[in-house]
């Protein structure tokens, strides 16, 4: 007795679970419209079901439908199955109306949508059909722009990318950008997206399709509100119409649309005044900072590399670097700057140093003093300073400092000093000098004397190979045709070649020059004719049988392609066949 309870709350909790997972929904287009608008309803359900009963439509006059479409996919290994009836409905009258239940069974269970409530105003001035491709694109194709950070410090660093949204419904086909966005009062830098990459995500809380187009690192320049300028695209979106092919699939209606991202506003913060340091110079970021030199001992008159490096993660290279500070007795010279910045969606990342060269004149030693470098830690939100350490330069060699210089006596990189000469380690040089080559003589019997003589006289037997070989190449009228024939097959597929890899626009390219090559060899219009009698016209002209049944396969092809996935392996196998088709159709007629 226990067990069967126990089987009769298993089946229960299996039925109630099962009837949880069932949905059967209905949706319109706009609950509020003019007389003079049209409006869609979909009943969807996620199980199959029969015995489906739309409600009347009272005050509505259906001017298309159903239209019923199936859909089911496989995510992650879990099954996902959806059915829908779809109607276009006519108001008859001004007011309010209500869309009745919808009844189905679906598992031997009857299911029923929710009413749903629908005002009708006075005619609009520009009425919006409820199956217009362009509503339908409008509702389904959005272009975002996400920021990383809308409340950054300022010369922090914050990412833009911006990301087109597809709804499953519908497809794009091309794009192109008709307004940059415009970034007044950022550094910015484009990270270069190398491939475009589909993705499913949401928006707005239902399931989209996404491509990431482009991401922008920006560095604000001042603080306060600061206003990025749209991305703007015109986009070729593919809509389901309420046509079929031969096969049963839905065709699609292309219509072009322009879709903007929309401003964004940065409300930039000024750096904090309260513990900023003197040498502060704007850097932001989290860095490294150290002064280094490539020898510590060395003899007057040598040089030396001391190098000043900044390396970590903030607005590197926008920021100017501390001087080095060196004793007057030390030649310094201007420093060589050297970069080695990547910039990610992180911001930029690596190192910027100033390399300085340095020359003793006098022997003893000579302190590099310390130098600071203060930045603003993001992490913390406060100011930090990293001093570097002494560096002593032991001159070991060389000539006393008798003069005023001392090695106490320091002076900044950038004020450089005379170069002082002992003895003679550097000769001027002559600036009146008579110079001649060495080992000059005459033109006269020189190599480039005979070179210019006997030349000419060698050419003549290549000129009569070169004519003989061009006479043998114009008599082959074989060959000739052949190369005449490869060399059309080219010109006409020359569009489609461009388009290999991005199926629709291939295919009608390649459709294109299959009409276009017969419009001009048989001087036709192939587009009124079917495809036996182009078949025929080709056997007169004497092209043979296989290589007409190939060209119809190839427009069959093109046809079948517009409905169905095709993979670059085969765009590259058609066009290979055309190319072939063409030429060989051309020598035999």
């Amino acid at each position: 007795m226990q067990l069967k309870h126990v089987l009769l709350i298993c089946l229960v909790l299996i039925g109630a679970n099962t009837f949880a997972q069932i949905s059967f929904e209905a949706s319109v287009s706009k609950t509020k419209l003019g007389v003079n608008e049209r409006l869609s309803v979909e009943f969807t359900m996620n199980k199959d079901g029969d015995n489906f009963n739309p409600p009347e439509f009272t005050g509505f006059r259906k001017v298309g439908g159903p239209y019923q479409s199936v859909s089911q996919s496989w995510i992650n290994g879990k099954s996902t199955y959806k059915k829908s009836y779809k109607y276009f409905l006519e108001p008859t009258a001004t007011g309010n109306f209500t869309i009745q239940q919808a009844v189905i069974d679906i598992e031997g269970t009857t299911y029923k949508t929710t009413p749903i409530k629908i005002t009708v105003t006075n005619a609009v001035e520009n009425p919006t059909d409820g199956n217009n491709a362009s509503v339908v694109a409008d509702d389904n194709i959005h272009l975002v722009a996400e920021v990383s950070k809308t409340n950054p410090y300022l010369n922090e660093g914050v990412t833009v990318t911006y990301k087109l949204y597809v709804s499953p419904s519908t497809s794009v086909s091309n794009w192109r950008e008709i307004a940059s966005p415009k970034y007044a009062d950022f550094w910015s830098q484009s990270i270069d997206i190398k491939q475009l990459k589909v993705q499913n995500g949401t928006y707005q809380g239902e399931q989209y399709r996404y491509v990431t187009l482009r991401k922008t690192v920006l560095y604000p320049q001042k603080s306060g509100k600061l206003e990025i300028e749209p991305l703007s695209l015109s986009i070729d979106v593919d809509v389901p119409s309420n046509r079929r092919d031969i096969f049963g699939g839905r065709l699609f209606e292309t219509v072009k649309k322009n879709v903007s991202a929309g401003k964004r506003i940065i409300d930039v913060k000024p750096l904090p005044t309260e513990g900023k340091p003197s040498n502060f110079t704007n850097a932001v970021g989290k860095f490294n900072f150290e002064v280094t030199t490539n020898k510590t001992e060395l003899e007057a008159t040598e040089s030396l590399d001391a190098v000043v490096k900044i390396s970590g993660n903030g607005n590197l290279s926008m920021f100017n670097f501390p001087e080095l500070v060196v004793p007057s007795s030390l030649e310094v010279f201007e420093p060589q700057r050297k970069e080695r910045v990547s910039t990610t969606v992180n911001g930029m990342r690596g190192s910027v140093e100033e390399t300085y060269t340095i020359i003793p004149n006098y022997k003893g030693k000579y302190p590099i003093s310390p130098i600071s470098f203060s930045y603003f830690d993001l992490e913390t939100e406060t100011y930090k300073t990293i001093t570097s350490k002494e560096i002593v330069i032991d001159v070991l060699s060389g000539p006393e400092n008798t003069g005023n210089a001392t090695a106490t006596g320091v002076t900044s990189g950038n004020n450089k000093q005379a170069v002082v000469t002992t003895g003679t380690p550097f000769r001027f040089i002559k600036q009146n000098a008579i110079l001649k080559p060495i080992g000059d003589q005459a033109f006269f019997k020189s190599i480039g004397f005979w070179i210019l003589l006997l030349g000419p006289l060698a050419l003549i037997p290549l000129a009569i190979i070169f004519g003989k070989k061009r006479e043998e190449r114009a008599n082959d009228v074989r060959g000739n045709r052949i190369r005449k024939a490869d060399k059309l097959a080219r010109k006409y597929l020359s569009d489609a070649k461009k388009k290999l890899g991005d199926q629709k626009p291939f295919y009608e390219s390649l459709e294109r020059a299959l009409h276009n090559y017969l419009k001009a060899k048989l001087n036709i219009q192939t587009s009124e004719m079917s495809k036996d009698r182009i078949q025929r016209l080709l056997k007169e002209r004497g092209a043979d049988e296989a290589s007409s049944i190939e060209y119809i396969s190839l427009l069959e092809n093109c046809e079948f392609a517009r409905y169905t996935p095709s993979s670059n392996t085969a765009m590259q196998q058609d066009y290979d066949k055309a190319s072939r088709v063409i030429s060989q159709i051309d020598k035999q007629m």
